[in-house]
Order: structure tokens, then C-alpha cells, then sequence
């Protein structure tokens, strides 16, 4: 018997892993060994911060799945995933860190002991959380095995999200409410960054009520003045200052499930090119939300979102969305669908994006991002609910 507090039931996860099941099959894979957290959570309900050692799930066709990581963090593997003790398997602490031995070393030898010395073993080789050493260990501990690239082979099942999913995502919207609203109403001329982002902190971890708040998996981002040409600055003890706009970027989360949500805030008189860029921007947001509805292509959006910016004489050629939902830092993308012009992925009810037009130019940014459901009919549903504007204060 697992733990008992799970997030999801067992018919949920017993869904996950018949899809997971069926995706390896498609590839000829005997076992599947899943590194990212994201996807060890989604499976088995593991959930702790052992992620910066060496962990993950194998993954087999006919019998439960089996955590294996650190020894000490086995104790939160019997406290979090839902199967049986003796799935749970640990690796002593003398391969950690170590340059005489690699924890993959033993992988191999759990793997070889069950029976799969010679095998076509699925990875994740493009993956935060699993590094050269590691395939460079396997290969050579078991020369027989055929290594299979899997990145992505999860992400792909994780792209429909359940109602019990989309449940867990409003609640982390109802906090990113609250985060903006909060800093909407606290930042002022001469308030330096530092004591803002703490009350971005108090108010994501207090969460709303019936829903406690999670840690992100990215850390506040809110440039300002010309570093706003730059995305992914966070910040430090300067103050904010009149003349200057900030995106905040940030992200309510709860059991790991998140909404992200991007606002921008004027300090002054709001200057007429960038009054001209919230215009062509809302309206291609606009278009864009009505673009994102099932039967319809991932590059539906992204043209419907850049025909109105391309007529105010704005180029952007970043992507403006990624999958959301259970994520771990260092990113709160999925890491499947892009919305590009390129990517003709068809729109299916349940799927969430965050649908993400910054803007990004030589000397100031713009940020008015929604985090969205695709719904069974008709235009996306946005998780928050607050103006799509430019906002200013004096």
C-alpha cells in the first residue's frame, strides 16, 4: 500500500500510466526510466526536492513502477507515491557526488537484476535532470542494452489534462490573481524591487482560501525600463522608478500545478509608442483567444496573433506559448507544442497554454500574457480574470 494523501486517484493515475504504456509499445521499449520530475510526479505522486541528485521511475509494461533515487530520500518516496514499499528502491549515499562511482552504476545493476541486461531501455537524453555522465555510465555498465531516445514520450501523454488537472490549475489562477493584484497595489516610485517580490512570495505561499500556494518553478521575473528588452531578469535592491514600465511574470501554484500570468505597470505618463504597442498587442491576444479552439492548429494562434502586431510595425520571432500545468523549476513548461507558425499541432479540448506574446525590443518590454483551456467548443477560456491592459500609476 502507497501513500494515502495523493493528489489524484488511483483511476487517474492508472490512466496515466495505460497511456505511457501504450506510447512505449508504439516505440518497441521493454522498460521506460523517466528523469524528469514532472513526469516522476505525474506518474507515481512523487514529490520532493531530491531532483538535484540522481533519480526517476522506471517505467515497465506489466507490473507497477519502481522509484528508485537517493537512500535518504526513499523515506519521501514511501510518503508521496502511490505504490508499494517495495517498489521504492535507494542507492547508497557513497555514489553521490562521488568521482570512484555513479549512481547509475547502480541503475544498471537493478536493471540487469530485472532482466534487462539486454533490452531497448527508453531515456529522457534531452532533459534537464540527466546529464552525459549518466548515459555515458549506462552505456558503459550495459553494453547489450539499446538505448532509445524517449524525450518528450511522457510530456506527450500530460498534453489533455483531466477535469481534476484543470480543477487544481484554477486554483493556482485564483492565486496569480492574488499576486497581481497584490503588487498592482504595492509598487510605487522609490519601493525597491526586493520588498515587492517578498510580497509576491507571502502572497503565493498564503494562497486563497481552499487552496494553499506551492513554490513555482520560476522565481518572479520583473524587469523594468530598458531591461525589459531582456525576459528573464528577476531582480535586486533597486527601486522602481517614474518613467519606466515593469512586467511582473509570475505564477500561482498549487501541488505543483500552475497558472502563469503577466502583467506590465507604468510609473508616470505612459509614452505614445508604447500606448500604441498595448493596442496592437490586446487585439492580437484577442485574436489569438479566438483562434485557440479544438480542430484548429497550434499556428492558428500564433498567425491570428501576429497579423495586428506586424500592421503596428512590430516584429517578434520568439514563440508565444508553451503547454502548462505540473511542473518543477527550472521551467513551468511542458516542453511539447510551441505556439509558432510552424508548429501545426491540432487543438484538443483540455489542453493548456500559456499564451505568452511578450514583447522584447531593443529598449523596453511589454508583457500582457493568458494562461488558457482549450474548451470543447468555441474560443479558449482564460484561468484568470483580469483586464488585458497596460497599467498605469502616477
Amino acid at each position: 500500500m502507497g501513500a494515502t494523501d495523493l493528489p489524484f486517484d488511483m483511476a487517474e493515475y492508472g490512466a496515466r500510466l495505460f497511456r505511457t504504456r501504450a506510447a512505449m509499445a508504439e516505440q518497441g521499449l521493454d522498460a521506460l526510466f523517466v528523469t524528469d520530475p514532472s513526469n516522476q510526479a505525474w506518474l507515481t505522486a512523487y514529490d520532493g526536492w531530491s531532483f538535484y541528485v540522481h533519480q526517476g521511475v522506471i517505467v515497465l509494461p506489466d507490473t507497477d513502477p519502481i522509484w528508485w533515487g537517493r537512500s535518504q530520500d526513499t523515506n519521501g518516496a514511501v510518503r508521496t507515491v502511490w505504490m508499494a514499499q517495495d517498489r521504492i528502491m535507494g542507492y547508497a549515499d557513497g555514489f553521490v557526488q562521488s568521482t570512484e562511482r555513479h549512481p547509475m552504476q547502480d541503475l544498471a545493476a537493478l536493471l540487469s537484476d530485472l532482466g534487462f541486461a539486454i533490452a531497448r531501455i527508453g531515456v529522457e537524453m534531452d532533459n534537464y535532470y540527466f546529464s552525459a555522465k549518466a548515459m555515458s555510465v549506462l552505456s558503459e555498465t550495459l553494453p547489450q542494452v539499446r538505448w532509445v531516445d524517449a524525450t518528450g514520450l511522457v510530456n506527450w501523454q500530460r498534453a489533455v489534462k483531466s477535469e481534476a488537472e484543470i480543477g487544481f490549475m484554477r486554483k493556482a489562477a485564483r492565486i496569480s490573481e492574488k499576486i497581481v493584484d497584490g503588487l498592482l497595489d504595492r509598487v510605487e516610485a522609490g519601493v525597491p524591487k526586493n520588498e515587492i517580490v517578498a510580497e509576491i512570495y507571502r502572497d503565493a505561499v498564503r494562497g486563497v482560501d481552499g487552496a494553499w500556494g506551492d513554490y513555482p518553478a520560476i522565481v518572479p521575473l520583473l524587469p523594468s525600463g530598458s531591461d525589459a528588452a531582456a525576459p528573464h531578469l528577476t531582480w535586486d535592491g533597486r527601486p522602481f522608478a517614474t518613467g519606466e514600465a515593469t512586467f511582473f511574470e509570475i505564477s500561482g501554484c498549487y501541488r505543483r500545478y500552475h497558472a502563469p500570468f503577466c502583467r506590465t505597470l507604468f510609473l508616470g505618463k505612459v509614452p505614445d509608442f508604447l500606448r500604441r504597442a498595448e493596442a496592437a498587442l490586446i487585439e492580437g491576444l484577442e485574436a489569438g483567444l479566438s483562434a485557440a479552439r479544438p480542430g484548429n492548429r497550434a499556428c492558428d494562434i500564433a498567425n491570428a496573433l501576429a497579423a495586428p502586431l506586424e500592421r503596428a510595425g512590430i516584429e517578434r520571432g520568439a514563440r508565444c506559448g508553451y503547454p502548462i500545468g505540473l511542473s518543477y523549476p527550472p521551467d513551468w513548461g511542458e516542453r511539447t507544442i510551441s505556439l509558432r507558425s510552424e508548429d501545426e499541432t491540432i487543438l484538443q479540448p483540455g489542453m493548456t497554454f500559456h499564451f505568452m506574446p511578450g514583447l522584447w525590443m531593443q529598449d523596453w518590454g511589454l508583457e500582457i500574457t493568458e494562461s488558457i483551456l482549450i474548451r470543447d467548443s468555441g474560443p479558449a477560456e482564460t484561468f484568470c480574470n483580469r483586464p488585458r491592459q497596460l497599467f498605469v500609476k502616477p
